[in-house]
């Protein structure tokens, strides 16, 4: 390990040295106290602001990145008066009694303003952790900057340094890469996002296809921000290959599912066996597909739920796609009456309420047959066809709705259970009533 910890001993010694040399200046105390003061009145001034603007309802008809940034200036007003109430004071001081008495406030001036345009540059980025990352390690690098250290601290994290497989790690690489991947993987997701909305509004691919694609696109920009990210500090690929056997053995024992589940998805997007609103039956599950996603597809049930079921049990369990090749679907009613009814006026009556149904096809013709005598009476089995499997138990009850009116009002009734009970035994003594017997 290459560490000099006598080079992090005279970093400190000379912050040191620089901040007691200030400290024992009396222009220090001074320049301290109109530091606390300027603070103060921003403070006081960026609380009035806030409280006369209402910033939820500032710029509603605004473009959404104006809107961020009027925003982001009104949220730091305190800290732009206090940047200008310290430019104005480092001015005064310069023109009375010159530079070197005004270094702190040099000083304060150069951090408010650094701060200031932070912010304000933040707010076009939409990801939250991103913004708080980006102005950390900015306002970082500009305070050490503005300090004249920025060089010692660069040559310190530098210092120290690890060796692996001729790749060397040292605090600054790794920060630097840390930094430059968060860049490229926001600027990818911005591109990944304008291309998934070119890809979406086409017409001319299936929802199955442009889902594909987005993936693709997704996962190929991200490999590429990850490359160049890795490029840009110095790391050489071909120095990663000491990790590849790990690896390997990692995604075939710990990885594999996630593996498997990601080329089941790529699987099911190719050959379009499910698509985006189809409506499937997977086990005990059914519904319309609402996603799919890179690990699992969404079937919303219709009642508020959304099963999430890993892609591999699609391409090995059994599935049901009520809408693969013809949306075109068959209802089917059961239903029965007794042994008292005409089964052709039964048969004619379910025939015309299947008919009359809006969501019934003209184009196929119900159908209604005696399927079944039973103890109790006659079982019948209608068919109809509905042009999509939307809605289907309701498009059901409906029907079965019409049929209990309709025999109803012709005195069809439903079949009862009829038994007959036998008593064996002894006799149930006869009560005598007086008459002679014959």
């Amino acid at each position: 390990m290459d560490f000099t910890l006598s080079s992090i001993l005279d970093f400190l010694r000379s912050a040191a040295r620089s901040v007691g040399a200030e400290a024992t200046s009396p222009w220090f105390y001074f320049q301290l106290g109109l530091v606390i003061a300027a603070a103060g009145v921003a403070l006081a001034v960026g609380a009035l602001v806030r409280s006369r603007i209402d910033v939820a309802a500032l710029g509603k008809d605004w473009r959404p990145a104006l809107q961020r940034f009027v925003r982001e200036l009104v949220g730091s007003a305190s800290v732009a008066v206090f940047a200008i109430l310290m430019a104005l004071a480092r001015m005064t001081m310069v023109a009375v009694s010159g530079p070197s008495a005004s270094y702190l406030l040099s000083v304060a001036t150069n951090l408010a303003f650094a701060w200031l345009i932070i912010r304000l540059i933040g707010s076009g980025i939409h990801n939250t952790f991103v913004v708080r990352v980006v102005s950390f390690v900015a306002f970082l690098v500009a305070a050490l900057s503005i300090l004249g250290r920025l060089e010692p601290v660069v040559d310190t994290l530098d210092s120290v340094s690890v060796t692996l497989g001729g790749l060397r790690l040292s605090p600054l690489l790794l920060i630097e890469f840390g930094l430059l991947l968060i860049l490229a993987l926001w600027l990818t997701d911005i591109v990944s996002n304008f291309i998934e909305s070119r890809i979406t509004r086409s017409s001319d691919l299936t929802p199955s296809a442009q889902v594909l694609l987005v993936k693709i696109v997704r996962v190929g920009l991200m490999i590429f921000a990850i490359a160049a990210a890795m490029s840009a500090v110095g790391i050489n690929l071909s120095a990663l290959a000491i990790f590849s056997g790990a690896a390997g053995v990692g995604i075939g024992f710990g990885l594999q599912k996630i593996i498997a589940n990601f080329i089941s998805g790529l699987i099911l997007l190719a050959d379009k066996s499910v698509k985006p609103g189809d409506l499937v039956t997977i086990g005990d599950s059914s519904g319309r597909i609402s996603a799919m996603n890179t690990r699992y597809i969404s079937v919303a049930a219709g009642d508020g739920r959304e099963f999430l079921i890993p892609n591999e049990d699609l391409i090995t369990q059994k599935v049901t796609n009520w809408t693969y090749t013809d949306r075109n679907t068959l209802l089917r009613v059961n239903f029965g009456t007794n042994y008292d009814a005409d089964p052709r006026l039964v048969c004619k009556l379910a025939v015309e309420i299947a008919s009359s149904t809006p969501r019934a096809l003209k184009s196929k013709p119900p159908n209604c047959l005696l399927s079944e005598f039973t103890d109790a009476g006659m079982k019948f089995s209608m068919t109809f066809w509905i042009p999509d499997p939307g809605d289907m138990d309701s498009t059901r009850s409906e029907v079965m709705f019409s049929l209990w009116e309709a025999f109803k009002r012709e005195g069809i009734h439903m079949p009862y259970p009829v038994r007959e009970i036998r008593v064996r035994g002894s006799a149930l003594p006869v009560e005598k009533t007086g008459e002679p017997s014959t």
